[in-house]
């Protein structure tokens, strides 16, 4: 069992709130998390046809079957229970009653600020993350076995390539998932959609473009991304705002959650691939900030992240809002550095002026060490930098 870095922060706000709602892909880990959370409480899933029928039937009588409080797995196929929840929690008074878990923010969050704004917390649990892989001894030698793999729990505690594990997690999400959600009946040019996604992790994203390449119209591609992003496959980071007197683009950059997915997708079977793939810069990148984005989640926080570009091509991969300003960080993939691999950081620090924070350099050797101000870091300790001490 690897320990996960959210367990605490769940733990905390089981104390203030009377339901938490843990939220992110499926095969994250929600389950088993909140089992462990609740060993003492009772566990129900509503996948389950029969649980699930009891609780659109009689709502009020299925729930008085945990008085003093259980996990409740995938509500998203029950919604209508959220409201009969809501009249329990203000009725009962106690904290930490109910654990919620569920593989989509669509609709599902709206349903829950509607029925239990006030009334629940959110965890959004990502896989594994690089500091849990580490600390439980499973952290892959290299980055190009990271990358490949990428770090769904499944393939840590079972004997199966990423690739088989792969093969039947994507048809699972299409056949379910995609199902529900659009009713889609092109399921080959689903698939063939989020293919050419992974070939554009890490690249701005044209909407019009993608959808002429796959065949469809323009709505329907930002309708089948709205999914992607709500079922944790995707997310979207976009431009910073501030123009420092520069023209920025205006278009968002797609990133996939996790990089051993993308590395499937494109067809990725071996570490030797990855070494010499066209895109291997763009899977590290994703990579990297998908980590990055674990650190904040774990931590119970939305991560403020941007990227910035502009006209001329200058660029910073990423670029974090704080309380005390603006933290830029670069990525590279290779594992050596040059002068050039510093150029787009110095451009953007001399432009931020006094809003910039110390900028760091993520990137494909082992070292950490400072260069002339800034905090360079290999790619196994990028879990930890932005990580509260």
């Amino acid at each position: 069992m690897i320990d996960r870095e959210a367990e605490q922060t769940i733990r905390n706000l089981l104390r203030g709130f009377p339901i938490v709602t843990i939220t992110g892909p499926r095969q994250s880990g929600k389950t088993t998390l909140a089992k462990i959370l609740f060993s003492d409480r009772p566990y129900a899933s509503l996948e389950d046809p029969d649980l699930r029928q009891a609780a659109q039937d009689d709502p009020r009588s299925f729930l008085g079957r945990f008085p003093d409080g259980a996990v409740l797995d995938e509500v998203q196929r029950c919604p209508d229970i959220l409201s009969y929840l809501q009249t329990i929690v203000d009725a009962d008074g106690r904290m930490g009653l109910y654990i919620l878990t569920g593989s989509q923010q669509l609709g599902l969050m709206s349903e829950i600020t509607q029925s239990l704004a006030g009334r629940t917390a959110f965890i959004e649990l990502l896989p594994f993350s690089l500091p849990e892989l580490s600390h439980a001894g499973k952290l892959p030698a290299t980055a190009n076995t990271m990358l490949l793999n990428g770090s769904y729990p499944p393939l840590y505690d079972r004997d199966m390539s990423s690739a088989s594990w792969f093969a039947a997690y994507v048809t699972a999400y299409v056949e379910r998932d995609v199902r529900q959600l659009l009713k889609v009946q092109e399921l080959e040019t689903f698939q063939r959609f989020v293919r050419l996604c992974a070939g554009r992790t890490g690249q701005l994203l044209n909407l019009s473009s993608l959808a002429t390449e796959c065949g469809i119209t323009h709505n329907t591609a930002k309708s089948w991304i709205s999914v992607l992003e709500a079922s944790y496959l995707v997310f979207l980071l976009r431009p910073h705002h501030a123009n420092f007197n520069k023209r920025l683009v205006k278009m968002p950059k797609l990133y996939f959650y996790d990089a051993g997915l993308v590395s499937w997708l494109l067809g990725i079977r071996t570490p030797e691939q990855i070494e010499t793939h066209p895109l291997r810069g763009n899977i590290f990148e994703t990579f990297i900030i998908s980590e990055l984005i674990k650190s904040q989640f774990n931590q119970g926080e939305r991560p403020a992240f941007f990227f910035w570009r502009d006209s001329n091509g200058n660029e910073v991969d990423l670029i974090v809002q704080q309380s005390a300003g603006l933290m830029p960080i670069e990525i590279k993939s290779g594992k050596t550095l040059t002068r050039d691999s510093f150029v787009g950081l110095e451009k953007w620090c001399a432009l931020a002026g006094d809003k910039a924070m110390k900028p760091s350099l993520i990137y494909g050797g082992s070292l950490a060490y400072e260069h002339k101000g800034v905090k360079v870091l290999g790619w196994q300790q990028s879990g930890d930098l932005l990580n509260k001490t």
